[in-house]
């Protein structure tokens, strides 16, 4: 009876042993669920990396001299930084066409004027281009509903100046861009003439388990969604759309571009894959901005320029 009695009291203190160890890691496991529910959108949103919000290039350092600085009240008293470049609309080589670029998630403005110059000097656009909240020199916080305002302040902005209100609007939006990109298109369309879309995703949610298998049943827990799988056929039928796909993407699934090729309502559309591209390197691939140029000069009014 004694050794029964003894074998009993070890298999019970083993079993509360163990049911301690699964309270210890069930509270370990809330604890980290609720620090990535809390602190999710400096995750999303790493506004700081790469110098985001230190030094910010001007377009003069990139011999683009005529711009200028455009300082935008959203809504909700943030303040967005922005440059406007224009041409000359009484120059005979005037395009009348303006691409409003919407940044990826990483770094500020400064770091996306080697693309505006191909824009603005070699395709001869007009280009506005702006820092989302707490990006750059943009005050703020970043969020998804912050960063919706942000684009209300911007289009309604192009919609009032006299210049950029009267030229053709085509939005160019890689990866985070993208979403920024698709929300604009969906919701104030009436401004759009054509969209270009690089490396953007479905939504945040269902990147997760692409970037961090080992968090695929925590995808639930992101509050910062941009649902851009049920934004997409709300994109009117008028408005042509280029898509461009890094086939080795190791941040969003390629087949992410693909879902929104096919969720697109519009005829006018184009998928390009890069097959030996990831995330960040598609802009430097062969043939990327020839596609992009025949695109706008094809599609967007007037067109051929």
């Amino acid at each position: 009876m004694s050794l029964i009695t003894a074998g009993t009291l070890i298999t019970m203190k083993l079993l509360k042993f163990v049911k301690l160890i699964m309270k210890i890691g069930v509270s370990l496991g809330g604890l980290v669920l609720a620090g990535l529910y809390s602190y999710q959108s400096k995750l999303i949103y790493p506004a700081s990396i790469n110098d985001g919000r230190g030094h910010c290039a001007t377009p003069d350092e990139y011999n683009m001299p005529d711009y200028e600085l455009v300082e935008l009240k959203t809504k909700d008293g943030e303040t967005l930084q922005g440059y406007s470049l224009k041409h000359d609309v009484k120059s005979p080589t005037y395009k009348n066409k303006t691409v409003l670029m919407l940044s990826p998630n990483a770094g500020n403005i400064g770091h996306a004027l080697p693309i505006v110059s191909v824009f603005y000097l070699n395709f001869g656009y007009n280009v506005f281009i702006y820092s989302y909240r707490g990006y750059g020199k943009s005050t703020g916080q970043p969020s998804e509903k912050g960063l919706k305002v942000d684009a209300q302040t911007v289009v309604k902005y192009l919609r009032e100046d006299k210049q950029f209100s009267n030229s053709s609007l085509i939005l160019y939006g890689r990866s985070l861009g993208g979403a920024v990109t698709i929300y604009i298109a969906a919701t104030m369309s009436d401004a759009v003439s054509g969209i270009i879309l690089e490396n953007t995703f479905l939504s945040i949610p269902k990147t997760v388990p692409h970037i961090f298998p080992f968090l695929k049943y925590a995808a639930r827990f992101v509050h910062q969604v941009w649902d851009s799988e049920s934004l997409v056929p709300k994109i009117p039928v008028r408005i042509p759309v280029l898509l461009l796909s890094a086939r080795k993407d190791e941040i969003v699934p390629p087949n992410h571009m693909d879902r929104i090729f096919e969720l697109l309502e519009t005829d006018n559309k184009s998928l390009v894959k890069f097959p030996d591209s990831q995330h960040n390197d598609t802009v430097i691939q062969d043939g990327y901005w020839d596609k992009v140029q025949m695109f706008i000069k094809e599609n967007i009014n007037p067109v051929g320029y």
